[in-house]
């Protein structure tokens, strides 16, 4: 029907609609694909953006932002703060007490990462590690915070619970068992 030249006669327009931006393709001036994307513009903070899907119980989608937030700040202790608290809100108890001990240690007088350590560890049930790093957390926020005032309240009555009130309802943890005779031994359970 066509020949070669008529051919290319007709793709040729095709072709050059879809380069200029205005034609059959999707693009604007800058080459984006997006409209109104300007790809000269900062896009919103990570953090910023990964704390308000932690507020919509979207943890999995917040920790992906917070690793886009490590990529634009570093990881430093605000961002290392942020990702162990998705993981504490996803259940992964290990990771988040391993990457808020390492916010801590990028900066010990970060109150946040304190107070998430320390609902890691009453989540694990170390109490007295808990207590220690409320205590912390209390004392470098001079104790504004409600919410790290009740933690610490909550971690001093666990540690005082465990090691007075248990051992009233708790079986015993010894038994005697007799060897022979007016000779007994003294098992431990432990």
């Amino acid at each position: 029907m066509f020949s070669k030249a008529g051919r290319l006669i007709v793709v040729l327009p095709l072709l050059a609609a879809c380069s200029l931006g205005n034609g059959l393709g999707n693009t604007d001036r800058t080459g984006s694909t997006a409209p109104g994307f300007d790809p000269r513009k900062e896009g919103v903070d990570g953090l910023l953006v990964g704390h308000r899907l932690m507020e919509a119980g979207e943890y999995d989608l917040a920790l992906t932002s917070y690793y886009r937030a490590a990529a634009q700040h570093g990881m430093n202790a605000d961002v290392l703060s942020a990702i162990g608290s998705a993981n504490l809100k996803l259940g992964r108890l290990g990771q988040a007490e391993k990457v808020l001990r390492r916010a801590t240690d990028a900066d010990p007088a970060f109150v946040p990462a304190l107070n998430n350590l320390g609902v890691v560890l009453m989540e694990e049930n170390k109490f007295g590690e808990a207590r220690v790093v409320f205590q912390q957390a209390f004392q470098l926020d001079s104790g504004q915070t409600d919410a790290i005032r009740q933690n610490l309240r909550v971690a001093i009555a666990e540690t005082e619970k465990t090691s007075y009130s248990d051992g009233e309802n708790e079986e015993p943890r010894y038994n005697l068992v007799r060897r022979g005779y007016g000779e007994y031994v003294l098992l431990s359970q432990l």
